[in-house]
C-alpha cells in the first residue's frame, strides 16, 4: 500500500499552519521518548506518523506500505540504521525523503554515506527544524507555498515515555550480560538520557561505553547504570 499517493482533489492542500498535511512519516526509533517528541512534531505539521522500532520491524512495515518520508535512527536494537539507509537508497520506487537521526558524533556523516537526503541531530526541539528540514528534501509539488511561514515551537516529550524507555532497557539489563547488550544499554540510555536532560544517567552510560571500548572491567559501572535505571522506576512508582 502506498502512503504517498498525490493528493485528492478533497483532500485539504498543505499549509503554514500544517506543512506537512498529506505525508506519512515512517520513524525507526528505538526510543519511545524519542518518537514521541517525533510524534508531537508530526500532529502539530499535519503528517500522519508510524513507527517501528527496529530493523526488522521496518522492513516488515516496508513490505506493505510505503511512507512519503522515513527518518531512521543511527542505532537500533538488531543493526545500523545506515544498512536500512543504503537498502532504501537504491530501491525503486524509491521513497521522497530519507533522513537519519543520532545524537552522537560521526552519525551524520555515516548516514549521508549510506545514502540520506539529510539528517536530524537529538534532541529533537524545534518544531520549526524539523517542519523545514523535512519540507527542502520534498517534492515541490508536496510544498506549502511559503516554507518560511511555519511557526517555530519547543516540543516536549511526555515524561511518562521516559520512563517507557527505563523499563525496556531494565528488561534488557536482567538478561544475559554479553558484550552486546551492554554495548546497546549504554548506547541507548547515552542517547535517550540526553535528550531527557538526565546528565546522571547520560554520563554513566557514556562511562560503560568506554569502558567497553578499552576494554576494561565493566562489573561496577554496568550495576552503576542498573541501579540508576532501577531508580528511575520508582519514581514512577511514587508518582
Amino acid at each position: 500500500m502506498d502512503d504517498s499517493v498525490p493528493f485528492a482533489a478533497s483532500t485539504p492542500a498543505p499549509s503554514a499552519a500544517r506543512p506537512l498535511l498529506g505525508q506519512t512519516i515512517l520513524v525507526v526509533e528505538d526510543s519511545r521518548y524519542a518518537c514521541d517528541a517525533l510524534r508531537l512534531m508530526c500532529l502539530h505539521s499535519g503528517a500522519r506518523i508510524r513507527r517501528a522500532d527496529c530493523l526488522r520491524s521496518a522492513r516488515r512495515h516496508l513490505q506493505i506500505y510505503r511512507p512519503s518520508v522515513i527518518i531512521v535512527d543511527m542505532g537500533l536494537p538488531d543493526g545500523s540504521g545506515a544498512d536500512l539507509i543504503a537498502e532504501l537508497d537504491v530501491a525503486s520506487p524509491r521513497i521522497s525523503a530519507i533522513l537519519g537521526m543520532s545524537g552522537d558524533d560521526g552519525a551524520q556523516d555515516l548516514a549521508l554515506r549510506a545514502g540520506a537526503d539529510g539528517f536530524m541531530a537529538k534532541p529533537l526541539k524545534s518544531l520549526a527544524h524539523f517542519q523545514k528540514t523535512i519540507l527542502q528534501l520534498l517534492p515541490e509539488d508536496r510544498r506549502p507555498g511559503n516554507l518560511h511561514a511555519v511557526r517555530d515551537e519547543e516540543i516536549s516529550a511526555d515524561p511518562m515515555a521516559y520512563q517507557d524507555d527505563m523499563a525496556h532497557i531494565a528488561d534488557i539489563l536482567t538478561g544475559p550480560a554479553d558484550d552486546r547488550t551492554l554495548d546497546y544499554a549504554a548506547q541507548f540510555l547515552r542517547g535517550v538520557a540526553r535528550d531527557a536532560g538526565d546528565s546522571v544517567l547520560a554520563e554513566a552510560a557514556q562511562q560503560l561505553a568506554t569502558s567497553r571500548v578499552r576494554g576494561a572491567p565493566v562489573t561496577v559501572v554496568a550495576a552503576r547504570v542498573a541501579g540508576l535505571v532501577q531508580n528511575r522506576l520508582e519514581r514512577r512508582e511514587a508518582i
